[in-house]
């Protein structure tokens, strides 16, 4: 140590007086005690990401409701639940393509569901098709408690409710929405809902003759969503 601080250190003190400086400070130095190492400090160099990571592409799902499984609500003069909920969800799904937007139709039960991702699963339902009172009409929306969906639901609720002008009823949202089982099935980071989009006997003509107000409710509520 003492030969390498000479030989680059000239303008140093006299040897006789630098040795016994450093018996010195060896006597008072533990004899027990490590060798310190040698450290070169390097400066720390930034790490460039040369790649620009690309977001995965969009996917959204769309469950027709009861599809698969059985019929749904039905009325008295033979519609049923899954023939609205069908005609809804292939619409729906053809208007997203159509904007270039993957999109993949599921039944109730799909084997698909379990652990599915995409960027966001809608279920399409119908309410019932009898007759409770005046002020049965309107749509619901439950979101999934198991997933981040508050952004999915907030945009449906409001470009849904937009589009058709019905009324929107969350103090009657049942067990069978808030705990539907596909929340349980899917996969941990895909959003997802389940909204009814109306009874089928107030809301009848908007359902079925007059329905593409609906459409665009579910396609403006999803495309909502992707924008944010």
């Amino acid at each position: 140590m003492l030969s390498v601080y000479f030989i680059f250190n000239p303008d140093s003190e006299p040897a006789d007086l630098i040795a016994s400086e450093s018996e010195t400070n060896l006597a008072a130095v533990d004899p027990g005690a490590p060798i310190a190492p040698i450290i070169k400090p390097i400066k720390p160099q930034p790490v460039e990401q040369r790649l620009i990571q690309s977001p995965p592409p969009e996917k959204i799902g769309l469950i027709a409701g009861h599809r698969g499984n059985d019929s749904g609500t039905e009325c008295q003069d033979g519609l049923t639940e899954v023939q609205v909920t069908s005609d809804l969800t292939e619409r729906v799904s053809a208007r997203l393509r159509d904007l270039d937007i993957e999109t993949e139709t599921l039944d109730e039960f799909d084997s698909r569901i379990n652990q599915y991702s995409a960027t966001a699963l809608v279920s399409i339902h119908v309410d019932s098709c009898d007759y409770i009172n005046d002020s049965a009409t309107g749509f619901k929306i439950a979101g999934s408690p198991n997933t981040d969906s508050s952004a999915l639901t907030i945009c449906m609720q409001q470009a849904y409710g937009e589009a058709t002008q019905l009324s929107y009823h969350p103090n009657s949202i049942t067990p069978h929405m808030s705990e539907y089982h596909v929340f349980d099935k899917i996969g941990a980071a895909t959003p997802a809902l389940i909204i009814e989009v109306g009874f089928l006997n107030l809301d009848r003509e908007i359902l079925t003759t007059q329905s593409e107000a609906v459409v665009n409710g579910l396609v403006n509520g999803i495309t909502c969503f992707l924008e944010q």
